[in-house]
């Protein structure tokens, strides 16, 4: 059983059904037929999907959130979640993310959702390329953001999430220097790891092999 904010037990998310989804029905979602040539002129076809909140203007649909947590106790932690995602019917660990509003910027875009969805109160301090989640599959892209939360603050002491009625997410943080074991022992547990948090893992140990700094 997991809670939510107020500390109320929930019943654990079970998925209810699965089917086509009618065009016509779709809100954040769009299916798309490409047609393209290929380096030696044939004529091919591809499938895709693309997201249809993406702000007008904006290159951008959303930010993922790289927060290192330095506590007294011990060393730098990144700050994860897990949240359900119907479409693998898993809970997925996570960095935290979300996308953008119309007339923000990616770090003023961080500096809230990392507020709203976790309560930490933090400063942007540097943001990735534009990022492309799986390019053969849909247009969805991000930028990563580094926001730095200092723990000495009174607001970072005992931070309170602004979840909306249909998230249900729970915060934690693991030790930097075992992220890459970590994740696979949640992985053992049943749960699936974005690949954002893998990637993550996957640097520092490259790091570790080639002495990198």
């Amino acid at each position: 059983m997991a809670e939510n904010q107020t500390g109320l037990k929930l019943a654990k998310e079970s998925l209810v059904s699965t089917g086509p989804l009618d065009p016509a029905e779709a809100r954040w979602i769009r299916l798309v037929k490409t047609i393209y040539t290929d380096p030696e002129g044939v004529t091919r076809t591809w499938e895709s999907a693309e997201r249809q909140t993406r702000p007008t203007n904006c290159p951008i649909d959303g930010v993922g959130i790289v927060t290192i947590l330095t506590k007294p106790t011990g060393g730098p932690e990144l700050l994860l979640q897990k949240q359900y995602r119907p479409p693998i019917d898993k809970v997925t660990i996570e960095i935290p993310a979300g996308l953008i509003d119309a007339g923000e910027t990616p770090e003023e875009c961080a500096v809230r959702e990392l507020r709203e969805e976790t309560g930490y109160v933090g400063v942007a301090e540097e943001r990735s390329p534009v990022m492309f989640n799986d390019p053969g599959f849909c247009n969805t892209n991000l930028n990563m953001v580094h926001v730095r939360v200092d723990m000495s603050l009174p607001e970072n002491q005992n931070p309170q999430p602004q979840l909306e009625d249909n998230e249900f997410i729970e915060s934690f943080s693991v030790p930097l220097t075992g992220l890459f074991a970590e994740l696979k022992r949640l992985e053992g547990e049943g749960y699936a790891i974005d690949a954002r948090v893998g990637t993550v893992a996957e640097g520092i140990e490259l790091a570790k092999a080639w002495g990198l700094r």
